[in-house]
């Protein structure tokens, strides 16, 4: 008996005359997937794509595992192939139900016939295949409001397809979709998510860190590069970038109010960041600040800090609180690794009373202190790029 794995579209139904361009951008992500795991054909039709193993013994429960983590698909299923006769579907059923329905106390089922010519009107194919699972499994019942188990029968141009179970995919717009961005990926919990969040809607992200050696570590770099890895399981490919701010952080330190320590530092990096995304191709960054979280992430802090950048800044946790952050994290496997207690340079000459209502004006003037434009092109001069490429990549 074949089977193949069905990966139902999300947003993308919604597209209109550019609806091919993300079908596009879908398919090369899952067949870049399916090179990774073995021999697939990978094609779409009708808001589905059919991912089918070529050879026998393709392992087919790391495709599946895969295609969780392909943005743009809301749904996935294993199912069985049979032809477009009532015959072959009863067959493929009776062989294929039960294992799906194992341990399940009631079912319903569903049917669709995207090709109209099929004798049976959908309800009618439904009703069939229903009787013929009580047949099988008598102590089973029908529950069409909360089922333990949704059996599906769908009759397709060239098969008919038979499945149970369809499990959420991960949703959003396809990778590539949504253009680039420069993700401030810091080592903290919430920085991954923040980038998790705006790939999930189509952006492609490269990644910069700003480390502050010797006042923190190669342990602490590593931890980020770990981040950048485990991130790219949905995100794809992330380049991960590093600058050093040790001397901007001494020269910050010994010339200006140690209130605006943190706010000084953070339109540095900005400035830094819009740099780097020039040099990437980003048009816009991204951060994981959420307001009122910390000192620096008041409205006036953010609306400080933003002054600074010539770029859009994205900052899609900025309405969520730290239970719904750390969620996520735990989710898409990156909490672990963000809780390792090494050290980042926010927390280097953190002052005791930070600015949280902070005037431009004085911020300004507080710059106006050191020769920044000599102090950030000396940083600027002390990037280089990180390979934070899982090896299966």
């Amino acid at each position: 008996m074949k089977e193949v794995i069905l990966l139902k579209y999300g947003e993308i139904i919604l597209k209109g005359a550019n609806r091919s361009r993300f079908e596009a951008l879908l398919l090369r992500e899952v067949k870049r997937r399916a090179a990774r795991v073995g021999q697939f054909s990978v094609r779409y039709a009708q808001s589905t794509m059919v991912v089918e193993p070529l050879t026998d013994g393709e392992d087919m429960e790391e495709m599946y595992r895969q295609s969780k983590y392909v943005f743009g698909i809301v749904g996935i299923t294993r199912a069985a192939v049979a032809e477009k006769d009532m015959e072959d579907i009863r067959r493929v059923a009776r062989a294929y139900l039960p294992a799906r329905l194992a341990g399940a106390r009631c079912f319903r089922v569903e049917a669709k016939r995207s090709d109209k010519q099929f004798p049976l009107t959908s309800p009618e194919l439904a009703a069939e295949i229903g009787g013929l699972i009580l047949e099988e499994m008598p102590a089973l019942r029908v529950d069409l409001t909360h089922p333990d188990v949704t059996v599906r029968v769908e009759i397709r141009d060239h098969a008919a397809y038979v499945h149970a179970g369809q499990e959420k995919g991960a949703g959003g717009m396809p990778l590539g979709s949504g253009g680039r961005g420069l993700l401030l990926l810091s080592g903290g919990i919430d920085s991954p998510v923040a980038g998790y969040r705006m790939a999930r809607r189509g952006m492609t992200l490269d990644a910069l860190y700003f480390e502050s050696i010797p006042y923190t570590s190669e342990l602490a770099r590593q931890k980020v590069v770990t981040l950048a890895r485990c991130m790219a399981e949905y995100c794809g490919r992330i380049r991960l970038h590093v600058i050093s701010l040790t001397e901007i952080q001494e020269a910050l330190r010994d010339r200006c109010e140690e209130d605006y320590f943190t706010l000084l530092l953070r339109r540095c990096m900005i400035r830094l960041a819009c740099r780097m995304a020039e040099e990437c191709g980003a048009a816009a960054l991204v951060t994981g600040e959420s307001l009122g979280q910390v000192a620096s992430q008041t409205l006036a802090a953010i609306c400080v800090t933003e002054e600074a950048a010539d770029r859009p800044v994205l900052r899609p946790l900025i309405g969520t609180d730290k239970e719904e952050i750390v969620q996520t994290a735990r989710e898409i496997g990156t909490f672990e690794t963000s809780i390792l207690p090494y050290e980042d340079c926010c927390t280097v000459f953190t002052p005791r009373h930070p600015k949280t209502q902070p005037v431009p004006e004085k911020v300004r003037a507080q710059e106006a202190l050191l020769d920044l434009t000599a102090l950030e092109d000396a940083a600027w001069e002390t990037r280089f790029a990180v390979n934070a490429d899982p090896p299966e990549l």
